[in-house]
């Protein structure tokens, strides 16, 4: 294997984007905001990341043009890349359909119609948690579920901020497990595992963090009761191929198996419901994949740049720092949480934040004695958990514009978040010891 020397100057392309993107974002939001847009919205995510990808191929003058090119195709034609990028296409095209048929709306009224009106919080909060494990999307579940929830606030009697909390709060527990999330499809394939043991590894994490935050809501409900629930209009048959992608997905079936079976059944269930016709099924899919493509192409930029400050020495002097810092397996953990967390906080999309941070983590996992299946883990929490509590973000900025309050409001309130990383905490600090760690070069 090729020996790199450590050379800070390679990650150059990385601080280039941040500058830019968080820069521009910060500016836009706080600073002079554009009327109608969100501020990390103004420039593009795409447009920054090419940027630094020009700044990777000014690098470097010992290679050339040609060489560089065949590195980022080598980075690109990464088998795990190739699949991500696929089952992206495909979890676009059950979103965009399930949302056309009516089934994300008549599963989350088919569950307020069962959940007591003094339960309505922590209802909510359940009824996040199963839309978004279903749906695959923290930010599609926001934009389905929020509207309710600030209907039943104004009914109720509620508090605006606890219940958009408690929503929040569900559509990042379901965004960190669903198999067909993009997170998840990010942090598995990038680290070459299964989902369904990502999915284990993660649970041990997630569900007690979720688990006390219910029992949190349950407590402040009780205390602060509201008004009755209205009945909520549902169809169970359009709510059925929900349930059933989640109960295939949780059984370790194929994600591309699971994603074709519903996609066939809303289009049946679809059709015979009178919500889908041949032509919207259709387009209504279009749409939905047409939703991913931001996101594809920046995987595919980003595994560019990240092949070539790899070539460079990049990925080396980050791990040389590393190595300074972390002398064992839980060092080289947090090491990775780290990584993540400050490139979420940078970009404000979970899913770029994994992808970028992913290479450096595989390399991490392997000095340190990391199972794939914990790196996958941390890599798809941490970013959850960063995602879920930043007020520029999509979700807090889409929920408060939905709700009619400020972000800002909310994040008291984001109790699963919180929880959710003392919980991450405690199992790095409580796990085993590794059998076998290599050593440090």
């Amino acid at each position: 294997m090729k020996n790199v020397k450590a050379n800070p100057k390679a990650l150059l392309p990385i601080l280039v984007f941040l500058v830019l993107y968080l820069g521009s974002g910060i500016y836009f939001e706080y600073i002079r905001p554009v009327e109608g847009r969100m501020g990390f919205y103004v420039i593009s995510v795409v447009v920054a990341f090419g940027l630094a990808l020009i700044v990777a191929f000014v690098q470097n003058r010992s290679l050339s043009f040609d060489e560089k090119v065949h590195i980022c195709a080598k980075g690109i034609g990464d088998d795990n890349i190739v699949i991500m990028l696929f089952i992206f296409l495909m979890a676009g095209a059950f979103s965009g359909l399930a949302k056309t048929a009516g089934g994300a709306s008549s599963t989350a009224n088919l569950m307020l119609d069962i959940i007591p009106g003094n339960l309505a919080i922590p209802g909510m909060f359940l009824i996040a948690c199963l839309i978004s494990m279903a749906m695959g999307t923290s930010v599609g579940t926001i934009t389905v579920i929020v509207p309710i929830a600030a209907e039943i606030a104004n009914s109720t009697g509620f508090s605006m901020p606890v219940l958009i909390g408690a929503v929040v709060g569900g559509a990042m527990f379901g965004d960190n497990l669903s198999v067909i999330s993009d997170t998840t499809i990010a942090a598995t394939r990038t680290q070459g595992v299964e989902m369904k043991d990502k999915f284990k590894a993660n649970i041990k994490i997630a569900l007690p963090a979720a688990v006390i935050t219910l029992i949190i809501l349950v407590i402040y409900t009780l205390q602060n009761p509201g008004a009755e629930l209205a009945h909520y209009e549902f169809n169970i048959w359009l709510a059925l191929p929900y349930f059933l992608v989640l109960i295939l997905a949780l059984i370790g079936l194929n994600v591309f198996l699971v994603l074709g079976i519903g996609i066939v059944l809303f289009f049946l269930i679809g059709g015979t419901a009178g919500t889908l016709t041949f032509s919207t099924a259709f387009s209504a899919m279009g749409d939905g994949t047409g939703g991913m493509f931001e996101t594809m192409i920046v995987t595919v930029l980003v595994a560019s740049i990240s092949a070539l400050m790899k070539e460079h020495g990049g990925f080396e002097a980050l791990l040389s720092f590393i190595r300074k810092h972390a002398k064992s397996k839980k060092g080289g953990m947090f090491g990775i949480c780290l990584l993540t967390g400050i490139m979420d906080i940078a970009t404000a999309n979970n899913t770029v934040a994994i992808v970028i941070a992913a290479p450096i983590a595989k390399d991490i996992s392997d000095e340190y004695g990391v199972e794939p299946r914990q790196t996958a883990s941390l890599l798809d929490t941490c970013s959850c958990i960063f995602q879920g509590i930043i007020p520029y973000g999509a979700q807090l900025l889409i929920a408060a514009t939905l709700s009619g309050i400020s972000s800002i409001s909310i994040i008291p309130f984001l109790f699963y978040p919180f929880l959710l990383a003392i919980c991450l905490v405690i199992s790095i600090l409580i796990g085993k010891k590794p059998k076998h760690v290599k050593a440090s070069a």
